[in-house]
């Protein structure tokens, strides 16, 4: 998508659709975003003013109304696009308007819009910078449709793309900030949308061998230092506990590793992602209810590479490993048995008494694993319990962690970014949960706290190093559509650990 910032009067724009923003004023009444839009309302035959002082158009959170030129100048139409209480405005708000006007556009079959950000109008309560990356995301984001696998589409469906996105700015002094924040949103938005599609992709296509392959062309495509292991030599580094999840599928499994280097000397962030590439359950077989959501078990994974990709793209001066143990999860002879005992990287012994609680067995290997690169600090990423889903819903990330001040950069992390997240607690009490008659450890707690008890198991593989665990089972996909994301996937973790990284390196 190419993106342009303008600078002038509304009326002096060409473009097929000029979306304005506006808040809610006194008495739910519309607040004019800027000072003069008297040349605007009269090309739009003073339609503007009669919709506004006449109570048709409100400006409610998501209320719209499209106005038509009659006038010579200026935009063929204008959008009116509500944010609601002025004193409610944010990113998100912002981000919900994009989603709102690239899916309005593509409604009217337009492969152009732009949007008027006036800062006098974001000042008391968001800096302009935030407001014009949030709403690039939102209108990326939204503009977001997985189309590859169709051979035809019916009519109806046929959507012309968005091209060309637009941002009208009032001052040549504003111009600049928009621009650096327009070239950030349109990195991480895109970030975000490349997760998705990994993420879509059925699993007869995304395998571990495809996000080894994914993993490499991205390597190639960004200047990365990719590192695949295959079972070989994922033996001979007594990766175990991941070689058993993956012993009941014909696919073999991979270890991923993915390093940027922005700063040559720091010691670095490492992002751990889980790349189930399927899920059945294996032997503790999943219902057939929805089985088919389970190609969405490599999440984490989508998260890690589109995380990598977005601070890549900005050449973020930061130190960032990526590890992704990718893995099928089936039943078969060769299967992992429940009440079977693996060795795991670290030497500790798990008694695995689910089989479907995988995840936790291959990130022990990778957090194990991760250790040789004396981080700074780790976090991993993963649809991991469903018992988050219970917990948080699907507006929130379930956050656990060693370190409180890691804890609280990712809270603060996911505010700014859209992607919020939520702490649960890692009492020493939790830890009896999974204690296990025969080995070290056993592999599930059991229904309580089982979420709490999954970050407990991860944290007996974590060692001195500052680690936080993201539990995104019910922030992954999506089943109801939001402003700016569709069904399906989301590219959730993207956005969070791309600010969070871009936060760290100042």
């Amino acid at each position: 998508m190419k993106l342009e910032v303008h600078v002038g009067a509304p009326t002096t724009l060409e473009t097929p659709l000029l979306v304005l923003p506006w808040c809610q004023g006194p008495d739910e009444q519309a607040e004019r975003p800027v000072a003069n839009l008297d040349p605007l309302d009269e090309s739009l035959g003073l339609t503007l003013t009669r919709a506004v002082s006449g109570g048709d158009f409100r400006a409610r959170r998501g209320e719209m109304l499209l106005l038509y030129r009659r006038g010579d100048e200026g935009p063929d139409r204008v959008l009116l696009l509500g944010v609601g209480e002025r004193a409610d405005l944010s990113a998100e708000r912002l981000r919900e308007l994009g989603g709102l006007a690239a899916r309005r556009a593509g409604d009217l079959r337009l492969s152009e819009l732009c949007v008027s950000v006036a800062p006098g109008w974001l000042s008391r309560v968001l800096e302009l910078r935030r407001a014009v990356q949030a709403i690039v995301e939102g209108v990326v984001l939204g503009n977001w449709r997985f189309d590859e696998l169709r051979s035809e589409h019916a009519e109806e469906d046929q959507r012309v793309a968005l091209e060309h996105l637009g941002l009208l700015v009032p001052t040549s002094k504003s111009k600049e900030n928009a621009q650096t924040a327009a070239k950030i949103g349109l990195a991480v938005a895109s970030s975000q949308n490349y997760a998705r599609e990994l993420a879509i992709r059925p699993a007869n296509i995304v395998n571990p061998r495809y996000l080894a392959d994914e993993a490499r062309r991205l390597g190639n495509e960004l200047g990365l230092k990719v590192t695949v292991m295959d079972p070989a030599a994922m033996e001979k580094d007594g990766m175990k506990a991941l070689l058993a999840v993956a012993a009941g599928s014909d696919e073999e499994p991979r270890f991923i590793s993915v390093e940027y280097r922005g700063a040559k000397r720091a010691r670095p962030l490492v992002l751990l992602g889980k790349g189930v590439t399927f899920d059945s359950g294996g032997l503790s077989l999943k219902t057939p209810q929805n089985m088919e959501s389970m190609k969405y078990d490599m999440s984490g994974a989508a998260a890690v590479l589109g995380a990598i990709r977005a601070i890549a793209s900005l050449k973020v001066r930061a130190h960032v490993v990526g590890l992704i143990p990718a893995v099928e999860n089936l039943p078969s002879g060769h299967a992992l048995k429940p009440g079977d005992v693996v060795t795991s990287r670290s030497r500790k012994t798990i008694e695995v008494l689910n089989t479907d609680a995988e995840g936790r067995l291959i990130l022990a290997d990778a957090l194990s694993y991760a250790a040789r690169y004396e981080p700074e600090a780790m976090v991993d990423i993963a649809t991991l319990t469903g018992a988050c889903v219970i917990a948080l819903g699907h507006q929130a990330i379930g956050l656990m962690g060693s370190d409180e001040g890691l804890i609280q950069e990712i809270r603060a992390a996911g505010e700014r970014s859209g992607e919020r997240v939520w702490p649960l607690p890692l009492w020493p009490e939790y830890r009896e949960q999974i204690k296990s008659e025969i080995a070290d450890i056993k592999n599930t707690g059991g229904r309580p706290a089982a979420t709490i008890t999954a970050a407990i198991f991860l944290r007996e593989f974590v060692g001195s190093v500052p680690w936080a665990h993201l539990d995104i089972a019910g922030t992954a996909w999506a089943e109801k559509a939001t402003p700016y994301l569709s069904t399906g996937p989301t590219g959730v973790g993207v956005r969070l650990f791309t600010e969070w990284v871009r936060g760290r390196a100042g």
